[in-house]
């Protein structure tokens, strides 16, 4: 026995020797409380003294456990507004909870349009393949049942892809044939070029298609048709800065001058003119009357009063020295 500060005795724990378990057992933890003073008397097993780390408690096994009988509209959770608006349009096909399905179910359709919009070219606009979609989302919502084993976005999503589909075939002046046939050639290009490490020729490609060269070349001229662009498109590595290239800068004007083609059109004429000026005077008078005043080698002939064969065989000679000055001034 040790004494407290309070002069009162503090029993001692015994602990059960044994050569492999030393710890004090609860009988030995019973006897040691029974004459303990009132303060360690609060002292319940499974729960750890001062200075001890302490262990989760667990309830014995003849314990009684509390339990609390709820109503059963606590028990359940709310409804969600949106299982509401199914019931009252299951019911009523209301207008109003009508509306609230359908903007409930707009992020749907976005992310359906999304994913069909990666596959497609630039030319053609998210906000339409969106809008295409609210009328699949709206077909989805007026045909589907709530006893359905089958969740509504599952079957919400194939109508949107359907209805984005339908519209852009609708919309499409190109067969279904043809794409199938762009969508061959294109996968035969891109195989043959990492195959080869090179582009391949239309021999190459009528091989892998099983198809012969002409026929090829035939698929070609249906292809030319199948892609366009936006002339106000801006060409990749452009930014959006007012000012920008277009793919319009990049085509030709046919009505403007040819700066290149001016200068070699007034050289040649220089050259020519230095050439006829070169000729004897009777085939320069019949290069001039032939082709400045557009007679014929008949009337030609009246007018110098030789034959037409002769007026022939001067010209001849005329043309024949003009390519020789022209051929020599152009290697000058």
């Amino acid at each position: 026995m040790t004494t407290t500060r309070g002069g009162a005795p503090s029993p001692r724990l015994t602990t059960r020797s044994t050569s492999t378990e030393t710890e004090p057992t609860m009988t030995a933890l019973h006897e040691a409380l029974a004459g303990a003073p009132r303060t360690l008397r609060r002292y319940r097993p499974g729960t750890a003294p001062t200075g001890v780390i302490p262990q989760q408690r667990t309830a014995p096994a003849d314990e009684p456990v509390l339990t609390v009988d709820a109503p059963a509209d606590e028990v359940l959770a709310p409804r969600s507004p949106v299982d509401a608006a199914w019931d009252r349009f299951t019911t009523t096909h209301c207008a109003e909870s009508r509306e609230l399905l359908i903007l409930n179910y707009v992020p749907l359709v976005m992310a359906v349009a999304g994913r069909i919009g990666m596959r497609l070219p630039s030319t053609v606009e998210h906000a339409d393949l969106v809008s295409y979609g609210m009328f699949g989302l709206i077909d989805a919502i007026e045909k589907y049942r709530t006893d359905r084993a089958v969740k509504f976005e599952s079957y919400a999503s194939s109508r949107i892809r359907g209805a984005i589909i339908d519209e852009l075939r609708a919309m499409d002046w190109v067969p279904r044939s043809v794409r199938t046939k762009a969508r061959a050639v294109d996968r035969a290009y891109g195989e043959l070029e990492s195959s080869l490490h090179r582009a391949p020729t239309e021999a190459e490609v009528a091989q892998r298609l099983e198809l012969p060269v002409g026929e090829l070349r035939a698929v070609y001229s249906q292809l030319a048709s199948v892609n366009i662009a936006a002339l106000d498109e801006l060409l990749a590595g452009s930014d959006d800065r007012p000012g920008a290239a277009t793919l319009a800068d990049t085509l030709g004007d046919r009505r403007a001058d040819d700066p290149a083609g001016s200068v070699e059109a007034q050289e040649t004429k220089y050259l020519l003119s230095r050439a006829i000026e070169c000729l004897g005077e009777r085939e320069r008078l019949v290069v001039v009357l032939y082709y400045y005043e557009s007679m014929t080698l008949a009337e030609i002939g009246r007018v110098l009063g030789v034959t037409e064969s002769r007026i022939s065989q001067i010209h001849t000679a005329a043309m024949g020295r003009l390519r020789t000055r022209l051929r020599d001034a152009e290697h000058a």
